[in-house]
């Protein structure tokens, strides 16, 4: 007759530091005949899981933000006599052991001894034994400030630069440290590796067979990334056990010695640690793991408990999680500069893509993101407050988000598809730095062109383009231009994209009867001298912005045409006079936005003469501007521009005024045509003609400026 297999302990870990508990639960799970059943940060749901299921053991922190932790030890010591408790702290008084031993606990280990030691106190509580490692043991770690920051560092800080390097988070030390010592960040982790004895990796490549050994939480709390080296000298003629074999591991800063403990948790291979540039980390996190993988890491099924109870913390694993994932997307969008985030609900996926630079990106996304898909969509309803239980009909909303300093106003929207409901968010950042006319790439001839109209008392200035051309930011460039303390300057807009110290920002609200031509009938009893509208839609707008501008005030607004002379025959198409339009329109600007080369990695390349013409053909420019022109910048990719060998957008311009022989031809309702040509005899640089410039220069590329141009022109 066969011996009954031993009964697997069940264990409830109360501690309120989320990243420590779930190394410890996970560190837990690994002893053999133990399963971790609960985790709480809360003393008093913790009792109340306690007192239903009982627990064989308990392992509580006694700091805890809502009681006390030795209320819960004497309320499971008198009310679960059985329960084997094990407690865990930061820091206590020479007297608590032996107070503890006096309460019935088992044992007792500070938070600072090593992964091992916590593991083995576990273990031996759990076999009816007794183990209080105190510190007096001469097993807690040294300082944080004398492990992680290398004497000969250390020395060049003062007190206060210490302390601010070391509270910065891990992947931010290395930025902090070389402000404190005023010098670049290259320079800084050569100096910072030499003088803790490692080396700088360089050209990473993340090593794919030791990728699985680390949970995604540790590897994004700690920022490291397991990486392949090739190994030096001569390979061994006997092969070696793979556990013997050294896992690289690349780090954003110093490992100390719980860092160290930890990852010794998951793998027995010995470690050699690498620094390397905490950019480079961590997009290879991202890439590997996942945006958010470490939040979602959290709710992976690591316990079994009674059925009721694991349904219950199933709910409240998942939300916790997921909340936390939405923001890890949201943040990550902020680092990436998106503008949009796209969440795409797909045939057995739930695909993220974010708008970088005017170009749809997918992002790496967590391999079990499917099971979270109906909980994510629910949280960005919830926090857009909109109608979770409404998944039939199109949504709108808005969320305020405030992570790292940025407070960013998104707007949301949620369209059913076959799937689920696809949901798409547009980041705003009304506080960002504004741009001014250079930093928009315009040209002094440009920029001269149109502050001689900025001057005038009345009139209208227009920008055209299709959506994300960069229409409002141009608009908002030239009120900060003209902004002054003897002007009245008030805007209509949907939405608000950048706030304007000293001028009135109105948001149009159409839900309640609040529309463009509304809001500027109100606007012009406010005595404004300066007005801009949003964006010109419908007739009621033209023509009252149209008055306006003959009544004696400069309005800048927008609209969506493809070039600018387009823009007259657009209004005229929309029931305004020909002689309103040509007495008000005193510019009209067209304007795309094309991704600027890396300066970081770019370099001079052979173009053949035939392509060079061939492009400057399909870009309306004249062909013998390729005299004498034999190479062109182009993209090469690197770490500062995550390989695509762009960074940052920069704009091209096709600027339209009228003049007398243009009057006439609107007087007569020519075509868009007809106008383009005139104006081109006139002198007008079109887009393609601007982006040729551009491409002269060195800013961007032919490809960049064909891919806007040729794409809507077609």
């Amino acid at each position: 007759m066969t011996a009954p297999s031993p009964r697997t302990l069940r264990a409830v870990v109360i501690e309120d530091d989320a990243v420590f508990r779930h190394l410890l639960v996970l560190a837990m799970n690994k002893v053999p005949g133990l399963q971790v059943v609960g985790q709480f940060e809360l003393g008093v749901p913790s009792l109340e899981f306690c007192r239903q299921e009982a627990p064989d053991v308990a392992v509580i922190d006694l700091h805890l933000p809502d009681i006390n932790g030795m209320e819960i030890v004497r309320e499971i010591r008198h009310t679960l006599p059985a329960t084997k408790i094990l407690v865990i702290t930061g820091s206590a008084s020479d007297r608590l052991p032996a107070n503890l031993l006096a309460l019935g606990v088992n044992g007792y280990v500070n938070k600072s001894e090593s992964t091992e030691l916590m593991v083995h106190a576990v273990e031996t509580v759990c076999s009816g034994g007794l183990l209080f490692a105190t510190k007096a043991r001469g097993t807690h770690l040294p300082q944080l400030a004398t492990e992680v920051l290398p004497t000969a560092v250390a020395g060049a800080l003062d007190d206060e630069q210490r302390q601010a390097v070391l509270e910065s988070p891990r992947e931010k030390r290395l930025e902090a440290l070389a402000a404190a010592l005023a010098r670049p960040e290259p320079e800084v982790l050569e100096k910072l590796a030499a003088a803790a004895g490692l080396d700088v990796a360089s050209n990473l490549e993340t090593d794919p067979e030791a990728r699985g050994l680390l949970p995604p939480r540790l590897v994004h709390d700690y920022q490291i990334i397991p990486i392949r080296r090739a190994p030096e000298g001569s390979s061994p003629p006997v092969p070696v056990p793979l556990t013997a074999l050294p896992l690289h591991l690349a780090t954003a800063w110093l490992p100390d010695r719980t860092m160290a403990d930890w990852v010794r948790t998951f793998t027995p291979r010995p470690l050699a640690w690498h620094l390397a540039v905490p950019e480079r980390i961590h997009q290879l996190i991202i890439e590997n793991f996942g945006v958010g993988s470490g939040s979602l890491d959290d709710s992976d099924d690591t316990y079994v408990a009674p059925e009721a109870q694991k349904e219950a913390e199933e709910v409240v694993d998942e939300d916790a999680a997921v909340v936390r994932f939405v923001t890890d997307v949201i943040s990550q969008a902020i680092v990436d500069q998106a503008t949009d985030i796209h969440f795409e609900p797909q045939e057995g996926q739930l695909r993220i893509r974010y708008r970088v630079d005017g170009l749809l990106v997918p992002v790496p996304v967590p391999e079990n993101l499917l099971r979270f898909q109906d909980a994510i969509i629910s949280r960005l309803k919830i926090m857009a407050r909109m109608n979770i239980s409404e998944k039939r009909l199109p949504q709108d909303g808005r969320i305020n988000f405030k992570a790292s300093g940025v407070v960013l106003d998104i707007r949301v929207s949620t369209v059913p598809t076959i799937y689920a409901e696809s949901i798409s968010l547009r980041l705003l950042n009304q506080k960002k730095e504004a741009y001014s006319m250079d930093r928009l790439g315009m040209s002094q001839a440009e920029q001269l062109q149109i502050t001689n109209i900025l001057d005038y008392p009345h009139g209208i200035i227009l920008v055209t383009g299709p959506t994300g051309s960069g229409k409002s930011t141009s608009l908002n460039a030239f009120l900060r231009k003209i902004n002054s303390t003897d002007l009245r300057i008030i805007t209509i807009e949907d939405p608000i994209e950048y706030e304007v110290p000293g001028v009135n920002q109105m948001q149009v609200r159409p839900e309640i009867g609040l529309t463009f031509a509304d809001a500027l009938r109100h606007v012009l009893r406010q005595d404004p001298d300066v007005i801009m509208v949003g964006e010109i839609r419908d007739k009621d707008t033209a023509e009252i912005a149209i008055r306006a501008s003959l009544t004696g005030h400069l309005v800048f607004s927008t609209l969506h045409t493809n070039d600018a002379p387009g823009a007259i025959t657009r209004l005229v198409d929309m029931g305004i006079e020909p002689f309103l339009v040509a007495s008000a329109i005193e510019l009209v600007i067209a304007q795309r936005l094309v991704r600027r080369l890396c300066t970081e990695c770019t370099r001079p390349s052979p173009i053949a003469r035939v392509k060079l013409q061939e492009n400057l053909a399909i870009l309306g420019c004249d062909p013998q501007e390729a005299e004498g022109i034999e190479q062109l910048k182009a993209p090469v990719g690197c770490d500062r521009c995550r390989g695509t060998g762009y960074r940052g957008r920069i704009g091209i311009f096709e600027i339209f005024r009228l003049n007398e022989e243009m009057h006439q031809l609107v007087l007569q309702r020519e075509s868009t045509r007809t106008l383009a040509d005139c104006a081109r005899r006139h002198g007008m640089r079109t887009l393609g003609q601007s982006g040729w410039e551009k491409v002269k220069n060195g800013s961007t590329t032919f490809d960049e400026v064909l891919r806007v141009i040729t794409v809507t022109e077609k």
